[in-house]
Order: structure tokens, then sequence, then C-alpha cells
């Protein structure tokens, strides 16, 4: 059973539709890349699968373990979240929060967790850091931990490496390659970067009005509308 499936979905907003006709399914350990030019409707579709806004019609559909809520959500960077006042720690400890109830305080499971996501991200010795002093890359592994505090299934990102110098952005994606090669944890990551998408992803969703495309890696790279996106962003050099 899919983790994820989105069927005959239509998403918009003011009464104006910005994607229809979107299916496509996402299996526990899938790397599915999300692409598409500026208003295709990338950010639409992240906040449909967060539950954050409903479709126009179709319906967004979980299974496998994974709940309507079990999505850790690793957002793009702005200038003011690079600058909040919290230790490492207590970010990363906030990822837990949804799974409080009415329970008011961490307990020892999530400060357990917590301390095992900074050992695997390599930010363990940066928990008593204020979170503004760190670098971006760092940053990063940050909000990467705060985002694993709230899954052991999925991770939705959303360009993750945007901002970032070129060493952090090859760690950043070496992370995410351990996760899900390693932890056979499912990752969608929202990025203009096609040349990653090329190389990391297993499968690839572009979304526009029309025409939609999903499928494998090697099905994007052969179909018309990967030949033209490729051509276009310079990615197919590296094909």
């Amino acid at each position: 059973m899919a983790q994820l499936s989105c069927r005959n979905v239509v998403l918009g907003y003011e009464g104006k539709t910005v994607v229809q006709n979107l299916n496509f399914e996402v299996n526990r350990g899938d790397y599915l890349c999300i692409v598409g030019e500026n208003g295709s409707g990338k950010s639409t579709l992240i906040r449909a699968l967060l539950r954050l806004k409903s479709p126009m019609s179709g319906e967004i559909l979980t299974g496998d373990g994974l709940e309507a809520d079990g999505i850790g959500y690793l957002p793009q960077q702005t200038i003011v979240q690079r600058d909040f006042p919290a230790s490492v720690r207590e970010i990363v400890l906030s990822g837990c929060l949804g799974r409080f109830g009415w329970r008011p305080f961490y307990g020892r499971a999530e400060k357990a967790e917590a301390e095992q996501n900074m050992e695997k991200l390599g930010i363990a010795h940066l928990a008593g850091r204020c979170y503004r002093e760190l670098s971006g890359g760092q940053q990063q592994r940050v909000l990467l931990a705060r985002a694993l505090c709230a899954t052991r299934f999925m991770l939705l990102l959303d360009e993750p490496v945007a901002g970032l110098d070129p060493s952090a952005v090859q760690e950043m994606y070496g992370l995410l390659e351990t996760l899900n090669r390693e932890e056979r944890i499912t990752i969608i990551m929202v990025s203009h970067d096609i040349q990653a998408a090329v190389r990391y992803a297993d499968h690839i969703l572009h979304i526009s009005e029309e025409p939609l495309f999903f499928g494998t890696k090697e099905e994007y790279l052969k179909s018309p509308v990967g030949r033209r996106y490729l051509s276009v962003t310079g990615g197919e050099q590296n094909a």
C-alpha cells in the first residue's frame, strides 16, 4: 500500500486552478523530486500535502503507517527564521510537539529521540549553541533533525539547499541520501535543482498546468517534458 497517494487532485486558490489532474503515488523508501517552473503550483502542493490546504477536488490519501499529520517538514528558510533566538536542542525538540496531545512537557522519550537525531546528523556538539549563531549548513542540519523528530516515515523538503555554499549543499544531499537508503525514510524534495533531481531521486513529478509528468527518473529523462526542461535549465549535460 502506498504511503501517499494523490488521485485526480485539482489545486488552486481564490477560485483559480493552478494544477489539475494530479495523480501520483509515493511508496516507503521512495525518493521523489518535485520540479517545475516558478508559479507552477509547487508551494500549493506542499500546503496540500501538509493538510494546510484542501484540494479543490480529488483526494490525498495516506497509508502504510503514515498518518495524515505524520510528515516531517523542512521549510525553505527565511531571514527571520535564520535569526531565531533559541538553542539547537530547543529547536530540535520542538519537532516532537505534534505527538503531545494534552501532555504539556517533553518526556524522556522525546528528549532521547532529539539527542539521537542530533547525533545522527552530527550536531550533538552544538546542542547548547544559539541557533542564530550557526552557519547556514549547520542551521539546515538542525531543521532536518527537527523534522526527523516529527516522523519516522516521510520527509518533505522545500528547496533544502537554497542559500547554502557548495560544500554545505553536498553535505545536505549526502545526509538525505543516507537517510533514504539506510533508514528507508521516504524523501519528497521540492527543488529547482534539476541536476540533483536526476542524480539522487528515483522518481520525478513535474508539475505545471499541462503537461504533467510522474514516473521514474529514467522515464523522465526520455520524456518530452523532461528533455525540454533539462535543455532550458542546463541540466542535460549532467543527466
